[in-house]
């Protein structure tokens, strides 16, 4: 598998947008919709919980894997709703963006702009969450870890395709020089943080075995 399988490596020129690789489009709509299932599932749990304060996600399993925790904390509503909530509207427009994609659409720049800037922030704030759940909350919510799991590789096609196809207007050679490793970037990303999540909750772990 090549970067370009995701990422589509052709410059953007002035004969119009440039072509987009299937492999992006699939990851839209696939990613998109294990995201939205993901969130849904938990803004599920979040309503039950408020109708029924004794109510125990099911996501709830232990004193770590624990949906509850993180849902009951001040970080599980950062803008005065339930986070699932900003999944639920945003994974549509990723699925919507994957589908138009598979049909031949050739997006302007600025729907890639636009597409760059949304996961950038996405990323930033999953990886604040996994701190936060980590370090404050001490726990981890299954669907929240589904979300992370997701929202990276969106993140960093949709990066490689932007670098490569200069819709950023720098970074071309960037671009080609990274999806030279985009399969090893993303390992060694999800690697670091499986270490972080073994590292903090090392005490309980050990418990287990």
């Amino acid at each position: 598998m090549t970067a370009t399988d995701f990422a589509g490596a052709t410059p953007a020129t002035g004969r119009g947008p440039a072509p987009v690789s299937r492999g992006l489009a699939w990851l839209y709509v696939l990613g998109g919709l294990i995201g939205l299932g993901a969130s849904f599932a938990l803004l599920l749990e979040k309503l039950e919980k408020l109708t029924d304060p004794g109510y125990v996600p099911t996501c709830s399993l232990n004193p770590i894997i624990s949906c509850g925790s993180v849902m009951d904390s001040p970080q599980g509503a950062l803008f005065g709703f339930p986070n699932p909530i900003l999944g639920v509207a945003a994974f549509p427009v990723v699925v919507t963006a994957g589908v138009a994609l598979l049909t031949g659409f050739r997006p302007p720049r600025w729907f890639w702009v636009g597409m760059q800037i949304g996961t950038t922030l996405a990323l930033v704030f999953i990886h604040w969450l996994v701190v936060a759940s980590l370090y404050d909350i001490g726990a981890l919510c299954p669907y929240c870890m589904v979300v992370w799991v997701v929202t990276i590789p969106l993140f960093w096609y949709t990066t490689l395709h932007n670098l490569t196809a200069g819709h950023l207007g720098f970074g071309r050679s960037v671009g080609a020089a990274l999806g030279r490793f985009h399969s090893l970037v993303l390992v060694v990303w999800y690697l670091v943080i499986v270490v972080l999540i073994l590292q903090a909750f090392w005490g309980y772990w050990t418990t287990m075995l």
